[in-house]
């Protein structure tokens, strides 16, 4: 399989804390380079990592990311792995400089985008849900106003019926 696909990378990326990340092991295995040297590389240009570019897992991610995903071996991790967003992979490409590095970049950049176009759809899905939402107090009180109207009719047809006289034979 061709390193490189973008088939292969979308594999790669999760969603947690509500962003798309990359593990520091995929990256490293992606970049050709050790985790361990991937991670030295990071310490030593820390101040190119801020939190939203790089985070550390918690063990709760980290479990949920092992029942999630039955294909992917998180029983070999012995310290919580780091993640990179989109920016963090970016980033991790100009701290390690190397021609993989650049080549891997933009097929990861690739997918990132396509990621991102795929889910535009749903950002107008998203709006009318959040119009819904924010209507419901208006929309609530019209549905009362409404009860009520039909509940003022029902009262009003009832009081008809009991005052209109009976047309018909009466059989003894």
């Amino acid at each position: 399989m061709n390193i490189t696909s973008n088939l292969y990378i979308d594999e790669k990326i999760f969603i947690i804390r509500g962003m798309q990340v990359m593990l520091d092991r995929d990256l490293a295995e992606l970049y050709a380079v050790e985790t361990k040297r991937l991670n030295e590389q990071v310490k030593r240009n820390a101040e190119r990592f801020p939190n939203d570019f790089m985070f550390q897992l918690t063990n709760k991610e980290i479990e949920n990311l092992r029942s999630q995903n039955a294909t992917t071996n998180f029983n070999m991790i012995r310290s919580n792995p780091y993640v990179f967003t989109e920016q963090g992979v970016y980033m991790l490409a100009t701290v390690l400089k190397s021609k993989i590095a650049v080549e891997i970049n933009i097929s990861i950049m690739r997918t990132f985008t396509k990621l991102k176009n795929l889910s535009v759809p749903y950002f107008d899905i998203i709006k009318r849900l959040e119009t819904l939402e924010t209507d419901n107090k208006q929309t609530q009180e019209l549905l009362n106003k409404v009860v009520q109207v039909v509940s003022s009719m029902q009262t009003l047809q009832d009081e008809a019926k009991e005052e209109t006289k009976k047309m018909g034979f009466i059989r003894e």
